[in-house]
């Protein structure tokens, strides 16, 4: 913590110079007043509102007899006698409402059965979710019989610029509460592994323990939550992300309307981002915003008059320069929301206005099971419309039908949840109907086509 501070007093002290007049360049501290410049105000109004979070989760472990033979294990992986096991996980947490509104992370709390928070202060609570979202990880929790809480503002994260001081709240290791200090190292961070992610990047030190923690600013306001880091050796290396107080606003306004389930936006649309070479073939004159490469029909971008081959700048008044950045800068309007869309269409510049829509259920799902003495009993499939897509986190385009649920003899011969099926034993799958026609065939051998994570695979089998 001395070391932190000793590297903000010159930032600090710069801050006092350039707003006095007369003088022109950074000056060493010159009196007492200087020399105690600290961070402790800031964090004695912060840090109570941050808390640490104790998860217990019960999962199932198969234990076989040759889990630890390095030959076997693999051939094996799916025998032997399934045990309870109790697993724990340590997080932090950050009251938002002083009625006892936490937000974590969905990865510490989303598939807890018991979920204990520890305040500042040491007064306990239980705690429930009232909404988990994996997609952006994030988790909002109500603590049990809790009022009077101090809790922490959210500020506009679309305010925040690379250079500003900040500061980590949270637990690592389990240690205890733990302040680290640190500035934005950058923005609009999406490339480094963690799927459809938007975060602000930071260098303030953040470990484990410190996912759900707080990542605040100056003047003691929410920029975002702690989520992960980028290491090699498991602690910190001064590449941490936070997921951004826009996004985190809107899940909270979803979650205490009453909804269980993250609902963004649907756009109905893929695209990639303009890049250098892709600037030069579509005669741009700088690589910006994100080119639209396909469009749903019935996408609400397609009803306001956009077209497949645009580029779309900006939407709400804020850069769209990735397909990442576009779901979260539609996330954060979230539904019903009318967005201004600013794009290009061949040389000339557009703007509509787009209403922004859940998914569309249609064509509906006709959800299916296969059920009695057949050979795929335990699967359960859907026709993929919108809805599907967005729950399952199907590529786009994604049609057809798809592998919901699997147990019992379907889990036996390879199938998974999120398989798409093409045919069965040479027979094309179009509905999930098709499904159950296919699987009562009187036959041992057999053959399915399907697509697995974007490569189209073939599971052959002997019943």
């Amino acid at each position: 913590m001395f070391q932190s501070l000793r590297n903000a007093l010159p930032a600090l002290a710069l801050t006092l110079v350039l707003g006095t007049p007369g003088w022109s360049e950074t000056q060493v501290p010159q009196t007492a007043a200087d020399l105690t410049l600290s961070f402790a105000p800031l964090v004695k109004a912060t840090a109570p509102a941050v808390v640490n979070i104790y998860a217990t989760q019960v999962v199932e472990q198969r234990v076989s007899p040759f889990a630890n033979d390095p030959f076997f294990q693999d051939f094996f992986r799916d025998f032997g006698q399934v045990q309870p096991r109790v697993q724990n996980s340590l997080g932090s947490g950050v009251v938002v409402s002083a009625d006892g509104i936490v937000v974590s992370n969905f990865h510490v709390v989303g598939h807890a059965t018991e979920i204990r928070v520890v305040m500042n202060d040491r007064r306990e609570f239980a705690a429930k979710v009232i909404l988990g979202d994996e997609g952006s990880d994030l988790a909002i929790l109500r603590l049990e019989g809790a009022k009077d809480l101090p809790a922490l503002a959210l500020r506009n994260s679309d305010e925040v610029e690379v250079g500003d001081l900040v500061l980590a709240i949270g637990n690592p290791f389990g240690v205890g509460q733990t302040v680290s200090s640190g500035i934005i190292s950058g923005l609009a961070r999406s490339s480094f592994g963690q799927g459809n992610g938007y975060f602000i990047q930071t260098d303030a030190a953040i470990n484990p323990g410190n996912s759900g923690g707080a990542l605040v600013d100056m003047q003691g306001r929410l920029l975002g939550i702690n989520t992960s880091i980028v290491t090699r050796s498991g602690g910190s290396n001064g590449i941490g992300f936070a997921i951004p107080s826009n996004l985190v606003q809107t899940v909270i306004r979803q979650a205490l309307s009453g909804a269980t389930r993250f609902t963004r936006p649907w756009a109905g649309v893929t695209g990639q981002a303009v890049d250098a070479a892709l600037a030069e073939a579509l005669g741009l004159p700088h690589p910006d915003g994100v080119v639209l490469s396909g469009i749903h029909p019935e996408s609400p971008f397609a009803k306001a008059g956009v077209k497949a081959g645009d580029v779309v700048l900006s939407i709400g008044g804020e850069p769209a320069n990735t397909p990442q950045e576009m779901i979260f800068r539609l996330a954060t309007l979230g539904v019903g929301a009318k967005a201004k869309v600013v794009y290009l269409h061949g040389e000339d510049l557009a703007e509509v206005e787009v209403t922004l829509i859940a998914p569309p259920d249609l064509p509906p799902r006709d959800a299916v099971d296969v059920t009695g003495d057949v050979a795929l009993r335990g699967l359960s499939v859907a026709r993929i419309n919108p809805a599907v897509t967005a729950e399952m986190g199907l590529s786009l385009p994604a049609e057809g039908v798809v592998v919901t649920q699997v147990s019992d003899l379907a889990a036996r011969v390879g199938l998974t949840v999120g398989d798409v099926l093409l045919a069965i034993n040479g027979i094309p799958i179009q509905s999930p109907a098709d499904v159950v026609t296919a699987a009562s065939q009187a036959t041992r051998r057999w053959s399915i086509a399907l697509v697995r994570q974007g490569k189209t695979v073939q599971l052959r089998f002997r019943l």
